[in-house]
């Protein structure tokens, strides 16, 4: 699968390889390329017999080092990608279960996925073999989020059957259960000591300490209290993605002027994860860059970005701080841990990274 040089490319680099480790740099300086970030190149699917309905992409994730970037697929595939090169390198079939939110673990070769078919088990699968090494089995509804502890084995599921679980990738049998109304997302704090739950339907996010998950959580976040400045219909409504910044207080709302993706909230596309008609649930359209000052999000058209330490309204509102041009709808986007670049996708997978000529 060869990769597609994009319209934006610079006439020099139409028709060669980008070699991306010449163009990566680490995230301590972030705050001097942010607003120079460019759609890069363009990876485009040449396995699809049928270009004029091309499958979606559901989600995006790197492994540790940055070097791999996994996509999951609405026609049932993984897509893994080497960063640096900027290709393409493998592709895995999971028809019989179907697949999304893939997630590396924390050996690369390895990577655990929610099914969307047969059962609503989390299968844990060996990517340079395409083997299964264990099923994670006990949800009774559709998975709706995948958080891996960012130092162990441990991961957090959540499912439309209103349980959050605890387990060990070691071991088949969940180790710990919260039962709470919608608990749709969960996200672990960059320490892994505390994880919180996102319950869209209350308007609420539950932190729990890790080593005490089984006691009640030791805060609760009312949004729709603290957000009362802010239309009450959208504060509980549009919820995909849960994730801790580096200080953990609450800063300021987000706006989003070009408006949302095509995507349906968490929760919102029944059992199977659409609604019927082709709508997909989004994993996350938007996510802070890995120093937590910066957030991008995608939208139909263009990227936004906002520096939080930006001054917010009265109303604790904050608008975009640069606006990242793109043609095409981002409704997936994920932050690399380790270098400076971002992907974003709907249908199609680019590459950003900044303009050294901007």
């Amino acid at each position: 699968m060869s990769s597609t040089p994009m319209d934006l490319d610079r006439p020099e680099r139409n028709g060669t390889p980008l070699n991306i480790s010449r163009s990566t740099a680490p995230v301590s300086n972030l705050s001097d390329v942010m607003s120079s970030f460019r759609p890069t190149k363009l990876l485009r699917r040449e396995d699809i017999k049928d270009h004029r309905q091309p499958p979606h992409v559901l989600s995006i994730d790197y492994n540790d080092d940055g070097e791999l970037l996994m996509t999951s697929a609405s026609d049932e595939t993984i897509q893994i990608y080497n960063v640096r090169e900027g290709k393409h390198e493998k592709s895995l079939v999971s028809k019989k279960y179907g697949v999304k939110l893939a997630r590396f673990t924390h050996t690369s070769s390895s990577i655990i996925y929610a099914s969307t078919k047969q059962n609503n088990a989390i299968r844990y699968l060996a990517t340079h073999d395409n083997s299964f090494i264990r099923y994670f089995e006990g949800h009774e509804g559709a998975i709706t989020s995948l958080a891996v502890h960012p130092g162990s084995d441990n991961f957090i599921s959540c499912s439309q059957d209103n349980t959050v679980r605890l387990w060990d990738t070691q071991t088949k049998n969940w180790q710990g259960q919260l039962l709470l109304r919608s608990p749709y997302l969960a996200a672990y704090d960059p320490s892994g000591t505390v994880f919180a739950v996102g319950c869209p339907s209350s308007g609420s996010i539950l932190l729990y300490d890790v080593r005490h998950y089984d006691k009640a959580p030791f805060a609760t976040v009312d949004v729709v209290d603290q957000g009362r400045a802010i239309d009450p219909n959208h504060v509980v409504r549009g919820w995909t993605k849960l994730e801790f910044s580096n200080d953990g207080t609450l800063k300021a709302y987000l706006r989003r002027l070009g408006g949302a993706t095509r995507r349906l909230a968490v929760g919102e596309g029944g059992m199977s994860g659409t609604n019927g008609s082709g709508e997909y649930e989004s994993s996350g359209d938007c996510c802070f860059a890995p120093d937590g000052r910066f957030v991008i999000s995608g939208s139909r058209q263009d990227v936004v970005a906002w520096d939080t330490l930006k001054t917010p309204s009265s109303e604790k509102t904050l608008e975009p701080t640069w606006t990242l041009p793109e043609k095409r709808e981002a409704a997936v986007v994920g932050f690399n841990p380790r270098f400076n670049f971002f992907a974003t996708a709907d249908t199609d997978l680019l590459f950003w990274l900044p303009d050294p000529h901007a």
